[in-house]
């Protein structure tokens, strides 16, 4: 059976608030009987974004991550909502309005923080990815149609079908420890969950410190080399996907005419580690 999943890239969330506002649009104010009850203005955050910065200046990276319900297959809000929480045969996960009413521990139960809580209808609510449209005829949730820049895309395809997409285009879901099998990818997720290591390399020339271009950096963990980079124009060096907390490790800094400088550093998350100055030989 063919059911549906959302792939988000995060690489192209420049107009990933425009999938935040039609949701908002959507929803705020809005019944869909039977879908959602009106979400109100002060608790509209069922679809987010997260702003993630890793890094220090002058070596930054910073994305927006686009958060909402992951419409698990193992949901936690299912098993601790009982009939208040359903699981379409299409994958998609409706938390009954009528049902769910007072039922504060269903928006506990969601590891994601994708569930918001409702004070004046006192019901717990999430993104239902736009299920009262998609039965409307729809061949695609809103927010898709919202976003010009194709960083969010909805699939319709069997089980074994998304797996096999998921492992040939290195497709990520968030919190993959948790195994409760969400419907929700990430392309890129790396700028998100591994951290950045950067700095900069100069040297004497005529008593005026100049950026160093072409030198290389090599970033060993635990003994082995772990990745080579060589610098910019401006001198900076970047080491990125590097597992957080990796722990001890040495930065060896490389260049013809000039002495190799070696720099220990605990790599715990993204971090600069400032400048290293070259001496010729």
């Amino acid at each position: 059976m063919k059911k549906w999943n959302l792939i988000i890239d995060v690489e192209k969330g420049v107009d990933f608030i425009n999938a935040v506002l039609s949701a908002k649009d959507e929803y705020v104010g809005n019944e869909h009987p039977g879908y959602s009850a009106p979400v109100a203005l002060e608790s509209s955050d069922i679809v987010t974004i997260e702003r993630k910065v890793r890094g220090e200046t002058p070596v930054v990276d910073a994305v927006n991550v686009l958060r909402m319900c992951n419409h698990c297959d193992d949901a936690p809000c299912m098993k601790a909502g009982g009939n208040a929480v359903k699981k379409r045969d299409d994958g998609i996960v409706i938390i009954d309005p009528e049902k769910a009413r007072g039922r504060k521990d269903i928006v506990d139960a969601c590891p994601y923080d994708a569930i918001v809580w409702n004070e004046e209808l006192q019901l717990p609510q999430s993104w239902t990815f736009d299920a009262h449209l998609l039965d409307q005829g729809w061949d695609k949730p809103r927010c898709i149609a919202a976003c010009a820049s194709g960083g969010i895309e909805a699939v319709k395809i069997t089980d074994d079908e998304m797996r096999k997409r998921a492992e040939d285009e290195q497709l990520e879901v968030m919190k993959p420890e948790l195994d409760t099998k969400p419907r929700i990818y990430y392309r890129n997720l790396y700028r998100y969950n591994t951290v950045l290591v950067g700095g900069t390399v100069t040297c004497e020339n005529d008593t005026v410190d100049d950026c160093v271009e072409g030198a290389t950096a090599t970033l060993i963990a635990q003994g082995f080399e772990e990745s080579v980079v060589e610098t910019d124009e401006f001198g900076e060096f970047r080491f990125d996907r590097v597992a957080p907390n990796t722990g001890s490790c040495e930065i060896l800094i490389s260049c013809d005419g000039y002495a190799t400088q070696s720099i220990s550093v605990d790599v715990q998350d993204s971090k600069y580690i400032g400048v290293v100055r070259l001496e010729r030989l």
